[in-house]
């Protein structure tokens, strides 16, 4: 045993092993390695185990529970690392190649339960083993459901373990962050929607003209009596050329502020850019489904890899890729993050800002977009960043995510002014998990975004909806099997829309110049829009009026100011000739637009393609009335000396808005509902349904993916759905790659393990795509634990000497302690080591494999063959299983 009066010499020993601390110089010990946030969490357990030996029988928490905790700024590394614009793991960047920093202060919620908390006490301190320090997740690797599972559990442990006053007021305010938080993210969302409103509104109208009292007026709020007024001047008023016709002035005008406005908005979205290292396993990360993707390496897609394709420390590694956050609607990018992916910088305050920005001037340019998506994106960064107000939200992604889930809801209850229709979305469309005090908290949030829009008034009716109509008639029985063939009609439109938007980016956006400079598809997007739509005069207003035009019913307390109410059957033929142009015309600019990079969203376009359609079937089944009025079939409805029939168009435009959307995205129950709010009417609640319930059958059989779910499978986001169980016929066995000496620590001989070697091995799971993968550690063919990669490269970044260094991989007898209280040695890695690891056997069903990773949340799981260590199979690799499995039972096509 080394003397403490030679520190110079000491040395620690364990039973048989001798091991040379990392740092030769103990003087310096002290400051160069300094207690980490691990070391003092682990102390306890350190002192509690130091005699026992972990085997496999050790369970999960009989050390009390792993604490890994990452520090603000890594440690460096004692590798070689090439230096150049190679990005490391962690350095997504925005712009620049200068890695992220995470630090931050503490938040307004910590420094008030500091303030109600003793320093001293001790009692809390015993309970609390699990500290409650956010583990920083990197770049696209998935959520720990189950560590932080755990350390919100001891969390609240070490709350309730405190009886006095102090320690109430501190547990109901922990209790009521999560109401603050709802109501906080509900009113900033309504008040982001109102600026983005009342911005969107002028600078749309500009392209037509200006209001003499005020400029930045829009034409309603300077024609409060509706239409065009003296007040309202045309461009042509100001700019007068000789010799050139004023129409011909006031087009060249719309056609330049589109093109300006649609320019600024996509220069706007390219400062979002963010470059993804190559090692990871992603194709495309963009809703051009066309982005540059990584060249391919020679490590295999199922994550075994050998010697030989390991890659060389200075290899050349492929071109990063390329996303711009602020681009698109956000929505299924959005719901894979509930899901579990880590997205850095997708929810940050720049791409709130950039987004809103943006936004305003991609809608009001005119081009077929909406943006009720974008504002899920909005309320989402919204939720995001006010959960840094509380360490209870900021250091737990897990319970992040149900703020998140709330957030997502208040973007729809703002955007289509209807609170339920929001739960229903976050429920039926983004949310992954989702428990019974999510939903009332969501339904919180939902009305609270609601009521504040109300305060706002953004619209100057008093309303929060987008629009509102009334029907003063009811349908006719005869009625619900056209409602049918609507629904049927619309499924279709919107399965054909997701094929041709497959293959627009495919063909169009695979040339090269258009994937290297995205802002040349935006000009030639924006100068088509502005040369067709100027024409039309159903494409030429904004696509919330086209769509309340085409669902308003013809009566008369309404005004016809777009010649969709004839008032007699020889007035029906023009009308629909005059629809069918604006459905062809409409219907192509929503597929050219949708992906370029501007904030976009499809639900509105999607409705207003349905809309057109739905008119013109409503226009003929009125012509059909009109003309064989004493058909039996149509009953009461015959027509009337007017020249008027019962039927109303604008019930088949509203309808088939809705089919066309549930075509698209497949929402079913939302969208029922937000037609519901939309009307108020609970006698359309039936043909609404009836009508969606088709088209999704429709949808189902022509295209079985939705908008988001392609977008998802083609980004190769590991995303597993757990709403669509596919049917299994094979066993675990199928897709457990083989066992590699590359893959696993054997401590068969030692348990000690240089430095470097683990070091290689990491590097080879980085390349895998495995970041948040980790290494199994064997002894004699026995799973004895297993170190997370995060958590093993986090070890190693501490080590001063890793070339040097051998580490320890599992817990000895221990003979020399007479330096505990230096602190826990740097090289000792069993803190990190999960000693009980989930494990399946090798001939476990599919299923059970299925219900693990989905239930559970896991990144991997274990697999053993009569108690032997048989291989390791991650999240991504089962994820890949079950979409080469659909694609062979024709579930996916392409």
């Amino acid at each position: 045993m080394a003397s403490s009066s030679s520190p110079n010499k000491r040395k620690k020993t364990w039973s048989g092993l001798t091991m040379t601390p990392a740092n030769p110089n103990p003087e310096s010990a002290e400051s160069s390695n300094p207690p980490s946030p691990i070391q003092r969490a682990t102390d306890l357990s350190h002192s509690l185990s130091s005699l026992v030996s972990n085997d496999e029988r050790t369970p999960l928490l009989r050390d009390g529970p792993r604490s890994r905790i990452r520090p603000h700024t890594a440690a460096a590394s004692g590798t070689n690392i090439a230096s150049g614009s190679r990005l490391s793991r962690h350095q997504s960047f925005n712009g620049s190649l200068h890695p992220k920093h995470h630090s931050r202060a503490g938040s307004l919620g910590s420094r008030l339960i500091g303030a109600l908390t003793k320093k001293d006490s001790m009692r809390e301190s015993k309970l609390s083993f699990f500290s409650d320090e956010r583990v920083w997740y990197d770049q696209f690797t998935s959520t720990d459901w189950v560590h932080d599972s755990i350390a919100d559990a001891y969390r609240v442990k070490a709350l309730r373990s405190r009886k006095d006053i102090r320690g109430r007021i501190k547990a109901a305010f922990d209790g009521a962050q999560g109401w603050i938080l709802s109501a906080l993210v509900g009113f900033l969302t309504a008040v982001v929607a109102y600026a983005v409103d009342v911005s969107e509104a002028p600078f749309f109208d500009w392209k037509d003209g200006y209001c003499h009292k005020g400029f930045f007026l829009s034409e309603k709020r300077c024609c409060p009596q509706g239409g065009r007024c003296s007040s309202w001047k045309a461009w042509s008023n100001y700019i007068q050329i000789p010799h050139v016709e004023e129409q011909v002035v006031e087009f060249v005008i719309f056609v330049i502020l589109v093109v300006f406005f649609s320019t600024t908005a996509c220069l706007l979205t390219l400062t979002t850019k963010t470059v993804v290292p190559s090692t990871y396993q992603i194709s495309t990360l963009d809703e051009n489904l066309a982005a540059i993707s990584r060249k391919p390496t020679e490590v295999e897609v199922d994550g075994t890899t050998s010697p030989r394709s390991a890659p060389a420390p200075d290899a050349e590694l492929a071109e990063p890729m390329i996303y711009y956050s602020a681009a698109g609607s956000g929505v299924a990018e959005v719901r894979v993050i509930l899901s579990g992916f880590v997205l850095h910088g997708f929810l940050g305050v720049k791409t709130l800002v950039i987004k809103s920005a943006a936004l305003i001037l991609s809608v009001a340019s005119g081009l077929s977009l909406g943006k009720e998506g974008p504002f899920v994106h909005i309320a989402t960064c919204i939720g995001n960043i006010a959960c840094r107000l509380f360490d209870k939200y900021d250091r737990n992604d897990a319970k992040r995510r149900e703020v998140l889930s709330a957030a997502a809801a208040a973007g729809v209850a703002v955007a289509f002014g209807a609170p339920i229709g929001g739960v229903l979305f976050s429920l039926e469309e983004v949310a992954y998990f989702f428990p019974a005090k999510t939903l009332f908290r969501t339904f919180f949030c939902c009305i609270t975004a609601a009521l504040s829009l109300k305060f706002l008034n953004p619209y100057g009716t008093n309303k929060i909806v987008i629009f509102e109509v009334r029907y003063l008639t009811d349908w006719e029985f005869f009625e619900l099997f056209v409602f049918a063939i609507v629904g049927m009609l619309g499924g279709a439109v919107g399965a054909i829309f997701i094929k041709a938007s497959r293959s627009w980016a495919k063909t169009f956006r695979k040339i090269k110049v258009v994937k290297t400079y995205p802002l040349v598809e935006v000009m030639l997007v924006a100068l088509l829009t502005g040369l067709v739509s100027y024409w039309n005069p159903y494409t030429k207003v904004p696509v919330a009026k086209l769509l309340f035009n085409l669902s308003s019913a013809c009566d008369i307390a309404s005004v016809d100011d777009m010649g969709l109410c004839p008032s007699s059957i020889d007035e029906i033929g023009p009308v629909i000739l005059s629809l069918a142009a604006a459905f062809f015309i409409k219907g192509i600019l929503t597929i050219i637009t949708f992906g370029i990079k501007v904030p976009a969203g499809i639900y509105v376009p999607s409705m207003v393609v349905g809309g057109l359609m739905g008119r013109i079937v409503g226009h003929f089944v009125q012509w059909i009335v009109l003309r064989f009025p004493l058909y039996p079939m149509f009953g009461e409805c015959a027509a009337h000396s007017s020249g008027t029939s019962c039927i109303t168009p604008g019930v088949y435009a509203l309808v088939a808005a809705g089919s066309t959307m549930c075509g698209v995205t497949r929402l079913s129950v939302t969208l029922a509902i937000i037609l519901f709010e939309l009307t108020g009417s609970l006698d359309y609640v039936l043909p609404f349904s009836l009508a969606i319930l088709i088209a999704k059958w429709t949808a189902d059989f022509m295209e079985p993916l939705s908008i988001y779910d392609l977008l998802t499978n083609l980004n190769s986001y590991p995303f597993l759905n757990n709403k669509h169980k596919p049917i299994f016929t094979s066993d675990l066995a199928d897709i457990v790659p083989r066992i590699r000496r590359e893959r696993v620590i054997d401590i068969s001989n030692s348990p000690l393990v240089s430095a470097s070697s683990l070091r290689v091995k990491l590097d080879i799971l980085h390349q895998a795509g495995e970041v948040d993968g980790g290494l199994p550690i064997i002894r004699d063919e026995i799973l004895v634990g297993l170190i997370p990669a995060p958590d093993l490269e986090f070890a190693l970044d501490n080590l001063d000497d890793e070339v040097g260094s051998l580490c320890l991989m599992a817990k000895v007898l221990r003979l020399d302690d007479s330096d505990d209280e230096e602190g826990v040695d740097p090289t000792d890695f069993t803190p990190y080591i999960d000693p009980a690891p989930l494990a399946l056997d090798i001939h476990s069903p599919m299923d059970l494999v299925y219900e693990c990773f989905v239930k559970l949340g896991l990144r991997y799981v274990c697999v053993t063959r009569e108690g032997r260590f048989a291989g390791i199979t991650h999240k991504k690799t089962f994820v890949k299983y079950i979409r080469e499995l659909e694609e062979k039972d024709g579930h996916i096509r392409h």
